[in-house]
């Protein structure tokens, strides 16, 4: 049965190690996935994509360059959250794309591509901003996975411990398209008991009236 989400907040973790004879079903993992797709992004660009791996050889190929963490070979489904780098330059002819699929004028349409590429001159200048600017925004789409699949009694576990350019290398990745964000895998706990610490409120809010 799903979890509320407050019952999912409080059973999410970050998992150490997987039970490797368990697999997520078809219809759970799709359920993760929508909820990272219908994620927000800035200007609605979606600068994304996922990787869905469950070939063991190759979760095998990038254990190693992942500090040899045991989450990648133990894990059901190995998510490799990518960040998007050409196709949100506005000479791509994409971020135009994107804007047309609301019906508006086409001067609207104009308008706001015009804006997004004014606003964002500086950010677009370089791969090396680009790439700032979108891995961030995965975040968002990884954060809300987390949290369907903990609604469905999912663990996850977001992996920041990896070796960019030999991962990219092992995906075979075309990087002026696509660089590594995050690695984030997926499957069930092998130990029940395992807990979630946290600050307490009154070292995290603080309320300005």
């Amino acid at each position: 049965m799903d979890k509320s989400f407050q019952e999912a907040m409080d059973f999410r973790h970050a998992c150490k190690t997987f039970d490797d004879t368990k697999t997520i079903s078809d219809e759970d993992m799709n359920f993760i996935l929508e909820a990272g797709r219908k994620s927000p992004s800035s200007f609605g660009q979606e600068g994304w994509k996922f990787l869905i791996i469950t070939n063991e050889e190759l979760k095998a190929k990038i254990r190693p360059f992942c500090w040899d963490q045991p989450q990648i070979t133990t894990c059901s489904h190995l998510v490799i959250i990518l960040a998007a780098i050409d196709a949100v330059r506005p000479e791509s002819g994409l971020p135009a794309k994107r804007f047309a699929r609301r019906e508006m004028p086409k001067e609207k349409q104009d308008f706001y591509l015009n804006l997004y590429a004014t606003h964002l001159k500086e950010t677009l200048s370089s791969e090396q901003n680009i790439y700032a600017w979108t891995s961030k925004q995965s975040y968002i789409a990884a954060g809300n996975m987390m949290t369907a699949a903990a609604i469905k009694g999912i663990d996850s576990c977001p992996i920041e411990g990896f070796e960019k350019e030999n991962v990219e290398k092992a995906l075979e990745l075309d990087t002026r398209k696509w660089q590594l964000s995050l690695v984030l895998p997926f499957g069930y706990r092998v130990n029940p008991q395992s807990t979630q610490m946290r600050l307490e409120p009154s070292e995290v809010f603080e309320f300005i009236k």
